[in-house]
């Protein structure tokens, strides 16, 4: 499977909505391309390198694929697009082209079945929905009740302020309960560097 890449300074996790403002001719193109035959492009986080110019010189190899759900025209004359998280996948060779357009070959990852909640995920699942409270969180339609573990974990690991590198390693985990642990022990690192 081919799919253009969108390198950004941020990790796009399924079911989680990102709000982008696109005018470089390289991924306008992209997105009326993925427009007219209805798929998606795919995020992937920036290591080395600028969202903005040539092509970033290092990427993570796990992204998510970016499904366009709207578009505007913004007022200062950029188009805006609203993409939700679609499914996983990682990159396996890449190719950038003459209009510096980044193209991958992928392998879709396996999300698995959604895992209900337990009482021990009650603290997490209580922060999300004050998450939801938050304005910003809010305009995304994000937070509030989720139905199970992944769900709670991918917006989670999204709207927390946990370093990049933290959020790839989440994307890269398969088993939500690892994911949710991981997110219970950097919170605590968090709270602890906080009360210091």
């Amino acid at each position: 499977m081919k799919l253009p890449l969108f390198p950004l300074d941020t990790v796009l996790f399924p079911g989680c909505i990102l709000d982008l403002q696109i005018f470089e001719a390289r991924y306008l193109d992209m997105v009326s391309s993925c427009l007219k035959a209805g798929h998606g492009f795919g995020v992937v986080r920036i290591i080395e390198g600028s969202e903005v110019g040539r092509a970033a010189s290092e990427y993570a190899l796990t992204g998510c694929e970016a499904l366009i759900r709207d578009w505007q025209q913004r007022p200062n004359g950029l188009l805006g697009i609203r993409v939700e998280g679609g499914r996983r996948f990682d990159v396996l060779t890449a190719e950038v082209q003459r209009d510096q357009l980044t193209v991958a070959d992928i392998n879709w990852r396996d999300e698995g079945d959604e895992l209900p909640l337990g009482d021990e995920h009650a603290d997490l699942a209580i922060l999300l929905e004050a998450l939801g409270q938050h304005p910003l969180v809010e305009t995304l339609g994000m937070g509030g009740a989720v139905q199970g573990q992944r769900s709670l974990a991918y917006q989670l690991a999204y709207l927390l302020p946990f370093q990049p590198e933290q959020k790839i390693e989440l994307l890269q985990l398969d088993d939500p309960q690892l994911q949710l642990q991981c997110i219970q022990r950097w919170l605590e690192q968090l709270q602890g560097d906080a009360a210091e």
